[in-house]
Formats: structure tokens, C-alpha cells, sequence
């Protein structure tokens, strides 16, 4: 099935591996934050056990550098849409008040991205991704 709508992340390109893997799974709950119609329907076993939900449609992951990720942050919110984004400085942090008042102490210019994500109209989204390369 194909969407109306896309759901793309970029995740900086030298982070170690368990903290691409940190920030991706950030920036999708986020997404789904925003807009929990990104989730399906609770899944349920042959034998009836109840399980989570999923993200609904594919997620497209793609690799940045920083400046990549900068670029599309702002591709993002010159089209009107509320990226979700993952700093350097959230490594430090250990709780999501701590999270936001480390991302409001920078100025938008400023923000030592690692990943960005969006959800939204498939050709926005393409528009916003274009140029990154699909992660490896």
C-alpha cells in the first residue's frame, strides 16, 4: 500500500552505532507524539496476546553530516512542519524536562543536530530529504 503520507529520519553520519540507533527510536516516538495516527492497530498473536502497535507506514532512514541535517531542519520548518530533532547535548541529559531546556538554551542556528525527523505529504517530505543518502 502506498501513503499519501511519508515518515523520513536523518541521523548524523559519525555518531557511534547505539546512539544512532538511540536517536532514531527518539525522533520516530516523537513523530508519533505529533501525530498518533502514524501508529496501526495493536497486534495480536494465534494465541490472542496482545501486542503494541507499530508505526503504520515505512520509515525511510537516511544518513546526514551536520550541515545535511541543518539544511533539512530548515527545509522542514520553511514548509510549516514541526521536525522532530535529537541534539548532542540530550546524551547528557536523563530525563525529557532536562531534554527540552537543553534545546531551548540554543538558538535554532545553533542546535548541534543528530537527527531530524519528519512526517507529511509524501512529495514535502521528498522535497525536504533531497540530496541525503539512504543509511547503510
Amino acid at each position: 500500500m502506498i501513503y499519501d503520507t511519508k515518515l523520513a529520519l536523518a541521523v548524523r553520519d559519525d555518531l557511534q552505532e547505539w546512539q544512532k540507533l538511540n536517536v532514531a527510536a527518539f525522533l520516530v516516538g516523537g513523530l508519533v507524539g505529533q501525530s498518533p495516527e502514524i501508529a496501526g492497530e495493536p497486534y495480536r498473536d494465534g494465541d490472542g496476546t496482545v501486542y503494541a502497535p507499530l508505526v503504520r507506514e515505512p520509515i525511510f532512514v537516511f544518513s546526514a553530516t551536520a550541515e545535511t541535517l541543518a539544511r533539512t531542519r530548515r527545509r522542514a520548518i520553511s514548509r510549516g512542519l514541526a521536525p522532530a530533532i535529537y541534539t548532542a547535548g540530550l546524551f547528557a541529559t536523563t530525563n525529557d524536562a532536562d531534554n527540552r531546556a537543553a534545546v531551548a538554551a540554543v538558538g535554532a542556528e545553533t542546535l548541534d543536530l543528530v537527527g531530524v525527523a519528519v512526517h507529511g505529504e509524501r512529495k514535502i517530505i521528498d522535497k525536504i530529504v533531497n540530496g541525503l543518502k539512504r543509511h547503510a
